[in-house]
């Protein structure tokens, strides 16, 4: 077996091939575009699909360099809070404090499947752990930081591994049906969102399709600019935070970061240009966030999951049917049956089985078509990634105690 490990210039020029070839194949089979697939997730698929061959059949080991993902992680969350106005945060208390109920209610329904279907197979102790929510609502992130304390607890050796291909599987799951459950309740209840509001990531199709642009260079800079302070205040807010004892992700303190400088900037200085709700930042954002998830889908090691057995199948198999039923009789009427709950249902399967970017990822595509959801992408990245990571620790705790 060869390995090539591929640097970071290389792995992040191939992601930006990687999300074209899927703009390209959306637009060549149009189902996956009608039922809003992101073309990063299309082009992530059939990346990590090639790298399946080639490890398969000419023993060839593919592995990218990740570190610019991170950073553009960064630049997508602090998008999304520079986005976030005092007026939407009030409106939305409602909303998320309702999103963050179910979200919890799931969290624990989740890991009751797990614990079940995992009895009825005869599965090993502890197994049961990382087929919950550790690896499904947690992601890869948490699946790495608490695969050891399981292998401690329970003496299960391959606790990462079988972490981590949940996590993965959970990820493109995700992926592929958020969209399509938006489509099914827009359509079956007639919804639609404002054609005249700015997105709050990316342009609508009808904007892309008549070319219009009122992008200038300097208005990407104004909003590149902001960008980066908001990012170099994260970090160093973040080092006094991990010092205080506090484990706190990255990018939910640049998220923070970026709501309180949106909300307090342009009412100190009110003549000072602002990118929020501008294009520019909105570009930069969807710019941020398609690379992400194509660096992210391409770099899936996809030979990794054929060793695990039919068991995390269906415990997987279970989990996605209990979400989709979740989703289509609590989370969707919960949230008002309107259209922003729609699009929330959308971004809830990236919650439940995915991550944080593939939620907005799977909001994002719907939006492109039907019009913007404002408080969907306020509300939800602050209960998918802050307090539901709370949640989800201590609850972990519980069980591994």
């Amino acid at each position: 077996m060869s390995v090539v490990q591929v640097p970071g210039l290389q792995s992040f020029t191939i992601a930006i091939l990687v999300f074209f070839a899927g703009a390209n194949l959306n637009r060549f089979i149009p189902v996956l575009a009608r039922w809003s697939i992101p073309e990063a997730v299309t082009g992530g698929l059939l990346a990590a699909l090639i790298t399946l061959v080639a490890y398969e059949f000419f023993g060839l080991e593919i592995n990218f360099t990740l570190a610019a993902r991170d950073m553009l992680l960064l630049y997508f969350f602090t998008g999304v809070g520079l986005n976030a106005r005092l007026s939407d945060l009030v409106a939305g208390g409602k909303p998320f404090l309702i999103l963050l109920g179910v979200t919890l209610v799931f969290l624990v329904i989740q890991n009751a499947i797990a614990i079940g279907v995992s009895d009825t197979l005869g599965l090993p102790d502890g197994m049961a752990i990382l087929l919950g929510s550790t690896s499904l609502i947690g992601g890869h992130g948490t699946t790495i930081a608490w695969a050891p304390i399981i292998t401690s607890r329970f003496g299960l050796t391959n606790a990462l591994e079988i972490g981590i291909a949940s996590a993965t599987l959970g990820l493109v799951i995700a992926s592929l049906i958020g969209g399509p459950t938006a489509q099914f309740l827009i359509k079956r209840y007639g919804l639609s969102g404002p054609t005249t509001e700015e997105l709050v990531i990316g342009v609508s199709r009808a904007a892309e399709s008549s070319h219009e642009d009122d992008v200038s260079y300097v208005s990407l800079l104004r909003a590149l600019l902001v960008t980066n302070i908001a990012i170099l205040i994260g970090y160093a807010l973040h080092e006094i935070i991990v010092e205080a004892g506090v484990n706190l992700p990255l990018f939910v303190v640049c998220l923070l970061v970026a709501i309180v400088m949106t909300n307090t900037i342009p009412l100190l200085a009110p003549r000072l240009p602002w990118p929020t709700r501008t294009r520019a930042l909105s570009l930069i954002s969807d710019l941020s966030l398609n690379v992400f998830l194509a660096m992210s889908l391409m770099s899936m090691q996809l030979w990794a999951l054929s060793g695990l057995g039919a068991a995390l199948v269906i415990v997987l198999v279970v989990q996605t049917v209990a979400v989709v039923v979740y989703v289509l009789f609590v989370v969707f009427p919960a949230m008002g049956r309107t259209y922003d709950a729609a699009v929330i249902s959308a971004g809830f399967f990236g919650i439940s089985l995915g991550a944080t970017p593939t939620a907005i990822a799977n909001m994002t595509a719907v939006t492109k078509t039907h019009g913007a959801a404002t408080i969907a992408f306020i509300i939800l990245p602050l209960v998918s990634a802050f307090f539901i990571d709370l949640a989800n620790a201590a609850m972990l705790g519980f069980l591994v105690r």
